[in-house]
């Protein structure tokens, strides 16, 4: 689920802090991606006449195409792949897995109506709710990105949470996933859509998070030099975002029964955390839920389990075209040719994403003025005449 209604909610009230950018954008960046939400994404959208792929062993194939093509794609395009994969879920999500657990069973219930009813509609959209990546389907992806020579991780916990733990580690430059809360756990950038499908592909949604304060000063300049939309307080949350996470709703405590977004941003401004809002609020109104967690969904966001990032080294290597073809091909039925093809694309982008990018050598720290620069004056009046601009300072990367 990740957080209720984040994603509007800053599209409402910060709009400056979301930008839409073609993937040309991310040449030679290296990005994070939540491997569980791409595995289940192409569950349900890599199909045949509604159905999964499958071979002739009736193994589900879904998973492999969409992981091989779209991250063939993503490497044509400069990026650097690395997939992070769900370790085992915190104990406060529990009662969100049994919810998750209820729906599936009463999805089950209505597919079971729709089929013997025979309406088609029903039948695609109840299948669809009962998708559930399995332990199968991770460990054939990650076979499958070792053979890409593409890295991937291993999260002690939530995925989500390592991907922001190497970003600010600097290890990555962005976080990939669908769900909200990786701007909650931290992370620097979020990008969405990075792994969707070729329709949609081209607009990769770019979300700042307002959580750190060393990010929320360099973010909030870049951002109001662009628009003077952006609402100031909202910059000024800090740690307060969190709390604001927790009223809009996640995976790991309730909410506070009558409090929506609009309310929830009011009460935060006005109250600036949970405990002085309980103090405030009319409870047999907006009573919260009984036994409420917030404070530990607070802690398991501030400092979640993560990998450890000062061990990661990654690495992009050439692809094993040779065990591709065994596994994709002897074991899972696709095609030769195409697999063969797809380790050409592979070897073809390693050799033009050597060049890097140009901002990874120098930083900036200073600003570049819009303003012409006058002719140079003569004589005294040179020593009274001001200066038009100011060349931004360089120096060179780490």
């Amino acid at each position: 689920m990740g957080i209720h209604g984040l994603a509007k909610l800053i599209a409402d009230h910060a709009p400056a802090a979301i930008k839409e950018q073609e993937i040309k954008n991310y040449f030679g960046r290296k990005i994070a991606i939540d491997a569980s939400m791409c595995i289940y994404q192409f569950l349900i959208a890599v199909r045949q006449d509604g159905n999964v792929l499958q071979n002739e062993d009736g193994e589900t194939t879904s998973h492999l195409m969409g992981m091989f093509y779209r991250t063939i794609r993503m490497l044509e395009s400069g990026i650097k792949p690395v997939y992070v994969f769900d370790g085992k879920p915190p104990q406060l999500k529990s009662a969100e897995l049994e919810k998750r657990g209820e729906r599936r069973a009463e999805a089950e219930k209505m597919l079971v109506e729709a089929q013997e009813k025979g309406e088609q509609e029903n039948i695609d959209k109840f299948t669809k709710r009962l998708v559930k990546v399995t332990k199968q389907h991770n460990d054939e992806c990650k076979k499958l990105l070792t053979l890409m020579g593409v890295p991937y991780i291993e999260a002690p916990c939530e995925a989500e949470a390592s991907c922001a733990a190497l970003v600010k580690a600097g290890k990555v430059f962005a976080t990939a996933t669908e769900d909200m809360d990786g701007l909650t756990f931290g992370t620097n950038v979020l990008l969405r859509h990075l792994t969707a499908s070729e329709a949609k592909y081209g607009h990769i949604q770019r979300n700042f998070q307002f959580k750190s304060s060393t990010s929320l000063s360099r973010t909030g300049r870049s951002l109001r030099l662009k628009s003077h939309r952006l609402t100031s307080w909202f910059l000024r949350l800090g740690s307060q975002f969190i709390d604001l996470c927790i009223l809009l709703g996640c995976d790991y405590c309730g909410t506070i029964k009558g409090i929506g977004p609009k309310r929830a941003i009011d009460l935060i401004k006005q109250h600036g955390t949970i405990e002085e809002i309980l103090e405030n609020i009319d409870s047999k109104k907006h009573p919260p839920p009984e036994d409420w967690l917030y404070k530990e969904a607070r802690r398991l966001f501030l400092e979640p389990e993560v990998v450890d990032c000062g061990s990661v080294e990654l690495k992009w290597q050439e692809p094993d075209e040779e065990g591709l073809i065994q596994f994709m091909c002897a074991e899972k039925q696709f095609s030769e040719d195409r697999i063969r093809n797809g380790c050409k694309k592979i070897a073809k982008s390693r050799q033009g994403s050597t060049q890097g990018r140009l901002d990874s050598f120098f930083t900036v720290t200073g600003s570049l003025s819009s303003k012409r620069k006058e002719p140079e004056a003569k004589g005294s009046a040179k020593k009274k005449q001001k200066t038009g601009a100011t060349l931004g300072k360089f120096k060179k990367g780490k």
